[in-house]
């Protein structure tokens, strides 16, 4: 059983402290998802558990060993990066199979291993292949394969889809997700690509600032974030936000008809709050007239349509009916109570 456990772990560079005491547990087996705007510390905090950044203080555990100092070699993991990094002038196999070479394996072994792996990457074709000779999803399954042959007990990616295309990205999420369900090893997955992390996942973890925002499942995130930061993240396209004024115990926004929304758990004698609604849960009122459209983008079964309010807020619709609205059309909006969130907007904390 090889789950990781991180407990009050600290990345500082310095005087600069980058990763504040993350507490988590990843389960064996587990497809976890590091995800985040730039500079929130996931790829560091990765790097933490393969040994290629010192942990300040706490500690990291691998399965039962502590491995806080341990040697990156020893630690085993295998790490997939975002570049392939693969030697031009050997074959696939043998890129495959450079580690075991190295480490002393004896031949049949790197071969039988290679081929297992192959196997299960669907690169049997290739393994005479050059890098020079592959497609940018090929290569980046001969690094896979790379790191399946060393039989690592976790798996860390870091970022491995950035530099393909859209079309290959969608290809190699669906590749990466079978590995996982076939070889069932844990694996830690970085990205801040929120689409990749809710595809893929058994958890997700959201950081932001070198702290933990919220960890759960992708659609428990997605229906029941803490904050709007999460709730703002989680979700393509974003969540929506109105500034809203508290009007005798109900909610008031110029693009709202009436007060519709009730402030059940907001505390007493607060006279703003955020509301969050996403945009699946707006329905357009064509009777209305409060808010303008400035944009439809019309993607064939749903289309999206950006409203700009009478105070200039803007909200993102979904629609799905045969009638799309047009640029410049006054419409109303509606909703039903329950599907919106209520965000304290000083400390951006949801309302429960």
């Amino acid at each position: 059983m090889t789950g990781v456990t991180l407990n009050q772990a600290i990345k500082r560079y310095g005087q600069t402290q980058v990763i504040h005491g993350i507490d988590l547990q990843i389960e064996d087996g587990e497809f976890c998802v590091f995800v985040g705007p730039s500079g929130c510390g996931k790829s560091t905090l990765l790097r933490m558990i393969a040994g290629l950044e010192e942990t300040s203080e706490g500690q990291i555990h691998i399965g039962a060993r502590d491995v806080t100092d341990m040697d990156p070699a020893k630690r085993g993991v295998a790490m997939v990066f975002q570049t392939y990094a693969l030697y031009p002038h050997m074959s696939v196999a043998e890129n495959m199979g450079f580690g075991l070479r190295m480490n002393g394996v004896a031949k049949d072994e790197i071969n039988k291993k290679v081929q297992e792996a192959s196997n299960i990457l669907k690169l049997d074709q290739y393994l005479k292949r050059k890098p020079k000779a592959l497609s940018g999803g090929q290569r980046q399954r001969v690094a896979i394969g790379r790191a399946i042959v060393r039989g690592p007990e976790v798996f860390l990616f870091d970022e491995p889809l950035s530099n393909l295309d859209a079309e290959l990205r969608v290809e190699m999420r669906v590749e990466i997700a079978r590995l996982h369900n076939e070889i069932g090893a844990t694996m830690i997955y970085v990205t801040h690509d929120q689409v990749e992390a809710m595809t893929m996942a058994d958890k997700i973890v959201v950081l932001r600032d070198g702290r933990i925002e919220q960890v759960g499942a992708p659609m428990d995130l997605y229906r029941d974030p803490d904050n709007r930061f999460v709730a703002g993240f989680i979700g393509s396209p974003a969540m929506n936000f109105l500034d809203c004024d508290i009007v005798d115990g109900k909610i008031a926004h110029p693009a709202l008809s009436e007060a519709l929304v009730p402030t059940v758990n907001v505390p007493a004698g607060m006279t703003k709050v955020t509301l969050g609604i996403r945009p699946e849960h707006i329905e357009i009122d064509r009777s209305g007239d409060t808010c303008t459209v400035d944009l439809t983008e019309a993607l064939g079964g749903v289309s999206y349509t950006y409203l700009l309010t009478p105070n200039g807020d803007k909200l993102i619709v979904e629609e799905r009916e045969d009638q799309r609205s047009a640029q410049g059309e006054r419409i109303g909006i509606t909703f039903r109570p329950e599907r919106t969130m209520l965000f304290d907007p000083e400390s951006g904390q949801r309302f429960r």
